[in-house]
């Protein structure tokens, strides 16, 4: 317990300022943290890292994962082509020790993982109120997951998803949703983001259910992959895909609704 709660403020401390201080270290942060994110899910699939695929997938990664700023996002998609018809030719010079299956993996591993952390990137990157924008989306994951987890664990009777995670309940989900609205009517007070609260709480309504989805996305994946926690780099939480799980899901979806309501 001390070693979680060691670990917990560490990296809180760590990951804060670096928000706080933005720019490159920031990025240089978020580059690191979906490199390791790669990392771990293509050992889940018992793929190695440090090969040619492995490589391939670690360049991509860092493309996708390139702010748009350096308008070169246009040309991923015809580096994304690139990069599958490299793989699929490596799975005949390896006479097929490395599938087809596998090209599919690294590829979708990497869009996921890319693109996500890409949009934390970009979010941050916003000229005014980018620092708010990812405190918000802090308040509204960190509400959620305490919302669900003490209502879950005072009021759950249903459950939500045994066959994904046996412990998540209907209660639980509803009372992150729940925690996390009053929570962001509370931030607002204080913020004061260029949104009116209607809209900003449909917007964390969203951010709520889908940062629970990626919770269990990644419950899923473990369970399917048959390991306890996606890595061991922080003692007592698991790796960085276990922490954060519900950013790669809720950043893009944040960016977009900030789009599409600005």
């Amino acid at each position: 317990m001390k070693q979680r709660l060691l670990t917990g403020v560490l990296a809180a401390a760590l990951f804060l300022f670096l928000v706080i201080f933005g720019g490159l270290p920031f990025t240089v942060f978020v580059y690191v943290m979906g490199s390791i994110a790669l990392f771990e899910l293509l050992r889940m699939k018992k793929l190695r890292f440090f090969s040619f695929p492995g490589l391939i997938s670690l360049l991509l990664l860092w493309l996708y994962m390139m702010p748009d700023k350096y308008h070169f996002f246009d040309a991923k998609m015809e580096v994304t082509i690139f990069a599958v018809l490299i793989l699929l030719s490596y799975t005949v010079l390896v006479k097929n020790t490395f599938t087809f299956d596998e090209v599919g993996f690294i590829v979708l591993a990497t869009v996921y993982i890319g693109l996500c952390f890409h949009y934390f990137i970009e979010i941050r990157n916003i000229e005014t109120n980018g620092l708010l924008y990812i405190f918000y989306a802090c308040v509204v994951i960190w509400s959620t997951d305490s919302g669900a987890y003490f209502v879950g664990k005072s009021l759950g009777k249903r459950k939500l998803w045994p066959e994904i995670s046996p412990n998540k309940t209907v209660e639980g989900f509803l009372g992150g949703i729940v925690i996390a609205l009053i929570f962001t009517a509370v931030f607002q007070l204080f913020a004061h983001l260029p949104i009116s609260y209607p809209v900003l709480l449909v917007i964390t309504l969203v951010l709520s259910v889908f940062g629970q989805i990626g919770d269990l996305v990644e419950s899923a994946l473990k369970r399917h992959y048959d390991v306890k926690d996606s890595g061991k780099i922080l003692p007592g939480h698991g790796g960085i895909l276990d922490r954060f799980d519900s950013f790669l899901f809720v950043m893009p979806f944040l960016y977009f609704l900030l789009a599409l309501f600005s």
